[in-house]
């Protein structure tokens, strides 16, 4: 393993930084603190700041040398709506939020990367440091590009990490092309006409359409799309009724949809509309189907994988890099800058036990071991981007 050695230097302060974000978690777009905390630092080491994208973000530029290259790294701020199950003297200060996915640790890397950088300046170029909010609501990314974050600073490609619980300390994932899902999500409320248990034939049963319903979104998957693809369209709530002896006038029915390709997604999306609109006429009820596209497929570029692969292996050794890692079905809205840029999204192993809680877990905490890597990472990935001498 070969950390940045001013960056191990100062370790401690970013376990410092790391542990003071998670006792001061805030929700999406309300992170006043933590955005003001980043935005001093920054301004601290001389990096130009930018504050206000996509509500709460904040963008720090670098400039250093002539070099016409600029590269954008993207660090999430937000935290979860959970209460914290844990006797840590930095845990939550705040009664039902807490950082339970590791966006304090990214946060902190990127802020390491930031001093270490405007400290060395060993590159020519632009470097663009993205805090964004809001990614657990799944829409931080949206808000920060239509906000003008790639026009006002344009950047020739865009990077993110993500902490992993799940691989061993020491390790990392990479791998070019999709490596977590789109996810999009409906809600469907069915109007029938309710009536005594005893005489079904006076209404018209919303039940009956729901189960329907729910059998012909299974064959979506299985009948619509190519096999050597991977699709997911799960009913994970369905309501209606209040009394055993009554047919109720509505049913609704809630789901999760999960792809790995833009042309999948819009084909499950065409053929839900045309499984709604076909079950209104067959069974004569009124059918409102709410459609939620939410976060792109993560999709990392050929070149940008290539180049996240090289500058991993140099900070933690060719043997440690996982390139197999099938993706998971999760999903993650540093997608939407992927969609505008090309890029990289890649993993660090946390080292975690299989007893210990991973993330969303209510005693989760960030392994402020792989501050330093991360770090590491951010920075050494600008120096092979931003070569001096290119």
């Amino acid at each position: 393993m070969s950390i940045i050695p001013q960056i191990a230097d100062f370790h401690n302060e970013m376990t410092d930084w790391r542990r003071d974000f998670h006792a001061h978690p805030e929700l999406n777009y309300e992170e006043e603190r933590t955005s003001a905390r980043v935005a001093e630092r920054l301004e601290s080491w001389g990096i130009e700041v930018h504050r206000g994208y996509g509500g709460t973000g904040v963008v720090g530029i670098l400039r250093q040398g002539n070099g016409p290259g600029a590269i954008g790294l993207r660090a999430d701020m937000d935290a979860l709506p959970m209460q914290e199950l844990s006797d840590l003297p930095h845990r939550s200060t705040r009664d039902g939020v807490m950082h339970a996915c590791g966006h304090d640790g990214h946060t902190t890397m990127l802020l390491g990367a930031a001093r270490y950088l405007a400290e060395t300046r060993n590159f020519s170029g632009t470097v663009v440091f993205i805090f964004q909010p809001a990614e657990e609501k799944g829409s931080g990314a949206k808000r920060m590009i239509k906000d003008g974050l790639f026009d006002t600073f344009p950047c020739d490609t865009v990077w993110a990490l993500h902490n992993a619980p799940t691989l061993p300390f020491g390790k990392a994932a990479v791998r070019p092309g999709a490596v977590m899902a789109a996810v999009d999500g409906m809600k469907i409320v069915i109007t029938g006409k309710g009536t005594h248990g005893a005489r079904p034939h006076a209404g018209n049963d919303p039940i009956s359409v729901g189960v329907q319903l729910h059998t012909a979104f299974q064959h979506v998957v299985t009948k619509n799309i190519d096999p050597v693809e991977t699709a997911l369209v799960n009913v994970t709530q369905f309501h209606a009724g209040t009394a055993v002896n009554v047919v109720p006038p509505t049913a609704e029915l809630h789901a999760t949809i999960r792809t790995f390709s833009e042309a999948v997604r819009q084909t499950i999306r065409r053929r839900i509309h045309e499984i709604c609109t076909g079950m209104e006429s067959v069974y004569g009820v009124k059918i409102d189907l709410e459609y939620r596209m939410g976060c792109a497929p993560t999709v990392n570029g050929v070149e940008e994988s290539a180049a996240a692969d090289r500058v991993l292996s140099a900070v933690l050794g060719d043997s440690e890099i996982l390139r197999n890692v099938p993706p998971t079905a999760g999903g993650e809205d540093f997608a939407d800058m992927l969609a505008v840029l090309p890029g990289a999204y890649v993993h660090i192993g946390a080292g975690r036990t299989a007893e210990d809680p991973g993330l969303h877990h209510p005693a989760y905490d960030f392994n402020d071991d792989i501050l330093p890597i991360g770090a590491s990472y951010f920075a050494a990935l600008v120096e092979d981007q931003l070569r001096q001498d290119s």
